[in-house]
């Protein structure tokens, strides 16, 4: 089970070079149930996620590189490039923080997973988040494929002013 809460972010950490992170290409191969290829680095994995916003099924297997090559032509929509970083957070959870690249470039989100609803809900937000888009469907990866990127981020551009 994946339990998590999506925020749009206005102001990146001027310490982000101390962190860690990884280069994240991916694609979709079906939305509904979401089916998804992914190169971490030099790693690739097959992903599947129940429907859901803050809480869903989640099942992940090694994909080998030469399945995802295969693969990812036959992805729909819009490939996802981004660099995630990992930081620490005071409570115990990691911030992994999405830098995106390509048609999204200048989209900025940052996921926080937990245990629990119990504890998702108790999340005491960082001041540098700016607003909550969990339960906004628009935010999440498998729909940001089909959107007009310049729609999206004009969208969240609004977010962030309001």
């Amino acid at each position: 089970m994946e339990i998590e809460r999506k925020f749009l972010i206005k102001q990146i950490p001027v310490n982000l070079n101390e962190y860690p992170y990884e280069e994240i290409e991916q694609g979709y191969l079906n939305t509904t149930p979401v089916l998804r290829i992914r190169r971490k680095n030099d790693s690739y994995i097959f992903t599947y996620k129940s429907a859901g916003l803050m809480s869903r099924e989640e099942i992940e297997l090694p994909l080998s590189k030469e399945a995802y090559e295969h693969l990812i032509p036959k992805c729909d929509g819009n490939l996802i490039t981004k660099t995630r970083y990992r930081i620490p957070e005071e409570h115990g959870y990691t911030i992994e923080l999405d830098i995106f690249h390509g048609c999204l470039d200048g989209l900025v989100l940052a996921e926080v997973e937990f245990p629990s609803e119990e504890a998702a809900l108790a999340f005491p937000v960082p001041d540098w988040f700016t607003c909550e888009v969990t339960y906004e469907s628009t935010f999440h990866n498998s729909r940001m494929i089909t959107v007009n990127p310049e729609l999206l981020l004009s969208t969240a551009a609004t977010r962030l002013s309001s």
